[in-house]
Parts: C-alpha cells; sequence; structure tokens
C-alpha cells in the first residue's frame, strides 16, 4: 500500500517518524532513494517533521491526565517527572530558547521535535515559543544531515 503512496507524501509521512524525522529523511529518502534535489525535499520533510509538533504540545497534557487514571503510570509519573522539574528547572529557565533549539538541532538519537515536543510539555513552556524554538532546531539538524550527505557523496562520488 505505501509502495503506492506519492513520493512527496512518503517524505512527508516519514518526516513524522520519531527517530527518523526529516533529518534523516531528506538525505536517504528523497536524495539517495527518490533522487529529488535537495531544495526540493526539505520543505516537504520539514511540513511533515513539524506536524505533529503543535498537536503534542496541546495534547500531552490529555495523555497525561488519561495515563493517571492507571496506577503504574501515575506511580511513575509523579515519581519521575517532578524530579526531571527540579533538576533542571533553573538551567531550562536560563536557557530556555538554547536549550530546546539546541535539543532538537543535535541529529543524534533520542534527540529531534518528538522529544523537543514533550521537554517544552514537561516544562510548561509557552505554546508559541516551542514551535519556534523547535521548528529552528528542525532546520539546522535537517541542514547538518543534508550538508554532510552531500559532501560525502560529492566527495566520494556515489
Amino acid at each position: 500500500m505505501i509502495e503506492q503512496l506519492p513520493e512527496w507524501l512518503k517524505i512527508f509521512l516519514f518526516s513524522m517518524i520519531p527517530g527518523v524525522e526529516s533529518r534523516f529523511v531528506i538525505p536517504i529518502a528523497a536524495i539517495y532513494t527518490f533522487g529529488w534535489e535537495w531544495w526540493q525535499a526539505f520543505p516537504i520533510a520539514i511540513a511533515g517533521n513539524m506536524f505533529l509538533v503543535p498537536f503534542g504540545l496541546l495534547f500531552f497534557n490529555k495523555v497525561e491526565i488519561y495515563l493517571q487514571r492507571f496506577k503504574l503510570f501515575k506511580k511513575a509519573m509523579d515519581k519521575v517527572f517532578p524530579k526531571i522539574r527540579m533538576r533542571a528547572n533553573k538551567k531550562i529557565q536560563r536557557y530556555e530558547s538554547l536549550a530546546l533549539v539546541f535539543f532538537v538541532a543535535v541529529p543524534l538519537p533520542f534527540t529531534g521535535a518528538g522529544l523537543g515536543t514533550f521537554i517544552a510539555y514537561i516544562f510548561d513552556l509557552r505554546f508559541s515559543h516551542s514551535i519556534i524554538m523547535i521548528f529552528i532546531g528542525v532546520i539546522i539538524s535537517s541542514s547538518i544531515t543534508t550538508f554532510v550527505f552531500l559532501t560525502g557523496r560529492y566527495l566520494f562520488l556515489f
């Protein structure tokens, strides 16, 4: 079924997958697999990567409330969330914007827009500010991986 989707939709949808996101979809799926130019794939992949961010920021609270109904989740959240908030609260308050951008921008496992959205929720960062900072981080991360891929392709002629 997925094979029948247009390439642009595959790029958009794959960019939503946490851990993969636009930073890997642009070089691997769009450029290497589909033969697209980076500038063609970039806006589609960024849009796909950012698509779920506002929903996450708006609905993590509802998910947390729902999960609180289950004893195991309630116990874990009541124990873990306050510790996370307390340990990082001063740093987050001081470096809120830079910390969120940096966390999303570093193209490593367990970073990216999905976890950046969760961090923005955990620390109760402002909605519009969080979206902007996550967007900047996604642009940086996608630019880094695309640049590295294109440089490697040029140097090694593949």
